[in-house]
């Protein structure tokens, strides 16, 4: 063990030492903006591993991956690696995968099904609206896609949505009665495909614990203490299944704030966490109310804003921090002025207090106020990002490449077979593809059968397009044959060569076909450091392989909170939304208008309203300086120009703690901007460098301690299998490998620049 548990408890405030160590039924953490929801969380995790709780029997579950891995990193840094690994720590969703890995075969289910993205998922809904002759404009495939997504979170199957009347009829005074229909469809084809959408792990899950009790009561004896991270998000599936797995023993610990629960549209509830304590009537409730973040302005201003909400939880936040300014206001006469002002503001700011981009965000409320934001910036030589853009892996290339990556782990997956029989060209045609789909659907069976015996279910093609698809099987068939004895990394250099996929980008001879071979070449490097971390987390073990089964689920679990861009001296620019859970010194509110913030989609019912200003709190809590607040006097929406009105959430912070709006004086006849060689000596522009990679390799160097001189004969000693004698030594530089006997595991082929071998005679 890393720390004695007196020493890390040290570090806890009063009311975290309370949360923490409480060890007798369901525990609810409260936890205020900024108060260390997730040192609460980690400092548990690490209390119950020094009182001898088996990891094993420990699930912590989060909203994203980035989470996940925040809090395993710091349970490690508190105990040590060795107990902390074997935690079942993660999102809801790659944990529910795992169990369904295992579990899915009751249910029908493959060990090797397919998650589908929600890229995958639109295509096929797509398809299917194609397929049906509807109107693409009146059944937008997004639109449908989120009836489907919300049925899920709900635990409505497809029978149940054709046969609820209420529903029905909601589809029917929208002009889409055939909903049901896309939605069997929809199914039909994900279980032909052996696959399932996100929504499904949780759907399925909830189905395996339902239908099958010794499989609940297993994972039930197995998962005796439960922490959930952020439990005002959950939604309706979510909740039961936690409900289920905490039943027998009672041991949950739910963190989170009712304040913060934004994301009723994506089906969270703020119910279940209002209503904790109905569910467990001996629980125990603790609040962190001091908040590490923010200045006291910040944070007064966010406890009066959340006052006017009539559903919550008590609490009052409070700080140490120095009072800090005022906050800002900005009002502009158009929304076009309210982007300039802002960009003038940031410009200035930096210049007078010598800031850097990077510590800068303008935090709006829909997508669309990002233009006139993203035009003052360029105007100003400042550099920005936008999160929530095009994610690098819903990049066509990428796809491509991916969709062979799960072709050759499911043969059964129509969408990636679709997507890259013919990709790069190899003649296959529409109307061969065609013949094939009504094949498939004419004898029940999947298109890999069809495409693999043509002439057997009587396909009309000629001999050179037999011989084409033949090809492509044969192709597809040495990829699995491969991949059953590379790692990820070996495989997907493999595919990306012989598939020809990367020589018909180099063959495009274009800036574009170069832009898309650096992000297969970008993709390679992200996977040979995923397949090295397994070898350097085994201290140079070259037994420990990470497959591309294991590569292929975490890229499908990602969300877009764990995409990262190294390009870190930026202004942020995001929605709401996607703020929660970061922090920056200076934050901008844009867009505080009546009918845009709050929106007016969200004004009708009280509930309604009192999640957009549970946003508006967000957004305030995301600062940690200064906030900045703007309006403008008019604004062009869906093409008109039209008058606002100030929003009434400014009119809910007190006098006393924000500038109101006064005339903004710059100068703006001045041409003031520096030069971009200006800029750069404050950061601006750094240029993105890509690891340099080849496609047999990545270029590394590692520290080799005092292995250099290693010879045959030579004894050795290693921190997990002991001592040695070297057997044989191959390779140079940094793929320099030894093969070692160990009289504790026999042979161990290392890699030594991970290996941490020492010298004994």
């Amino acid at each position: 063990m890393k720390n004695n548990v007196n020493d890390f408890l040290k570090q806890l405030n009063k009311e975290q030492h309370d949360a923490v160590v409480h060890n007798d039924g369901p525990v609810m953490v409260i936890a205020g903006a900024g108060s260390g929801k997730t040192r609460v969380l980690t400092y548990r995790i690490a209390y119950l591993l020094s009182k001898g709780v088996d990891p094993f029997n420990i699930l912590a579950l989060t909203f994203t991956n980035k989470a996940a891995r925040e809090m395993k990193d710091r349970v490690i840094n508190l105990i040590g690696d060795g107990e902390a690994r074997n935690v079942w720590m993660g999102t809801f969703h790659s944990v529910f995968a795992k169990i369904l890995r295992i579990e899915g075969h009751l249910l029908g289910y493959p060990s090797n099904y397919t998650i589908y993205d929600s890229t995958d998922s639109k295509r096929l809904i797509r398809n299917i609206i194609s397929d049906m002759n509807l109107d693409n404009k009146l059944y937008s495939r997004s639109f449908v896609a989120n009836r489907i997504s919300m049925a899920k979170s709900s635990l409505i199957s497809t029978t149940d949505y054709a046969n609820d009347p209420d529903i029905q009829s909601a589809d029917e005074s929208s002009q889409k009665p055939l909903i049901k229909d896309i939605y069997t469809s929809y199914q039909a084809r994900l279980r032909r495909a052996d696959a399932m959408d996100f929504d499904d792990l949780l759907f399925n899950t909830y189905m395996l614990f339902s239908g099958f009790p010794k499989a609940l009561y297993s994972y039930q004896q197995k998962f005796k203490y439960i922490l959930v991270d952020e439990y005002q998000d959950t939604n309706h599936a979510q909740y039961l299944i936690i409900k289920k797995l905490a039943a027998n023993n009672e041991f949950i610990c739910v963190v989170g704030d009712d304040a913060q629960s934004i994301y009723g549209f994506r089906g969270a509830n703020i119910s279940n966490i209002l209503n904790f304590k109905s569910d467990y009537p001996d629980f125990s409730l603790f609040k962190l109310e001091q908040n590490y973040r923010s200045t006291k302005t910040i944070v007064n201003a966010a406890n009066k804003v959340i006052t006017y909400n009539k559903d919550q939880i008590k609490k009052t936040v409070w700080t140490d921090n120095h009072s800090g300014d005022l906050i800002g206001t900005i009002k502009a006469k158009s929304d076009n002025e309210e982007g300039r002002l802002v960009a003038e503001s940031i410009f200035e700011k930096k210049m007078n207090k010598q800031l850097t981009n990077n510590m800068f965000t303008v935090l709006y409320r829909t997508n669309a106020q990002s233009r006139s934001i993203e035009e003052a910036l360029r105007q100003k030589n400042i550099p920005y990002r936008i999160y929530g853009g095009l994610s690098f892996y819903s990049r066509k290339e990428i796809k491509d490449l991916l969709s062979y990556f799960r072709l050759v782990i499911n043969q059964n997956d129509e969408d990636a077979l679709l997507r890259i029989i013919n990709v790069p060209p190899k003649g296959i045609g529409k109307t061969t593809i065609e013949k094939v789909v009504v094949a498939a659907d004419l004898h029940g069976v999947n298109m890999w059968e069809i495409i693999s015996n043509p002439l057997n279910f009587g396909v009309d093609i000629n001999s050179g397009t037999q011989a084409k698809l033949r090809n492509f099987c044969i192709m597809i068939r040495s990829f699995i044959v491969e991949n059953k004895t590379k790692d990820a990394f070996e495989i997907a250099v493999h595919i990306a060569n012989s598939s020809g996929l990367l020589k018909s980008l180099r063959d495009e001879d274009t800036p574009e076909g170069v832009s898309r071979v650096e992000n297969i070449e970008e993709l390679l490097n992200g996977m040979k450091e995923f397949t090295e971390k397994a070898i350097e987390k085994s201290d140079g073990d070259l037994s420990i392989k990470k497959t591309l089964n294991e590569f292929m689920e975490d890229v499908a679990l990602l969300t877009d909170a764990d995409n990262d861009d190294d390009d870190k001296d930026k202004v942020s620019l995001m929605t709401i939304h996607a703020s929660k859970g970061l922090e920056f010194p200076h934050v901008f509110i844009v867009g505080l208008e009546e009918n845009l913030f709050p929106s007016i989609q969200s004004i009708s019912t009280r509930s309604e309203l009192e999640e957009e200003r549970r946003l508006f709190y967000v957004a305030l809590t995301r600062a940690m300086e200064t906030v900045t607040l703007s309006h403008a006097e008019t604004r062009y929406r869906w093409g008109n120009f039209t008058f606002t009105e100030p929003s009434r959430f400014l009119d809910e912070i007190d006098d006393s703690l924000i500038d109101r709006p006064k005339p903004v004086m710059f100068n703006t006849s001045q041409k003031s901007s520096p030069s971009i060689s200006n800029l750069s000596n404050h950061g601006n522009f750094k240029k993105r460098n890509l690891k340099p990679l080849t496609i047999s390799g990545v270029n590394s160097s590692a520290d080799s301690s005092n292995t250099n001189n290693l010879q045959e004969g030579m004894s050795v000693e290693h921190a997990n299998f002991g001592r040695g004698k070297v057997v044989a030594v191959e390779g140079n530089g940094p793929n320099k490998k030894a093969t070692v006997f160990f009289d504790s595991v026999g042979n161990k082929n290392l890699l030594l620049r991970f290996a941490k071998l020492k010298i004994i005679s």
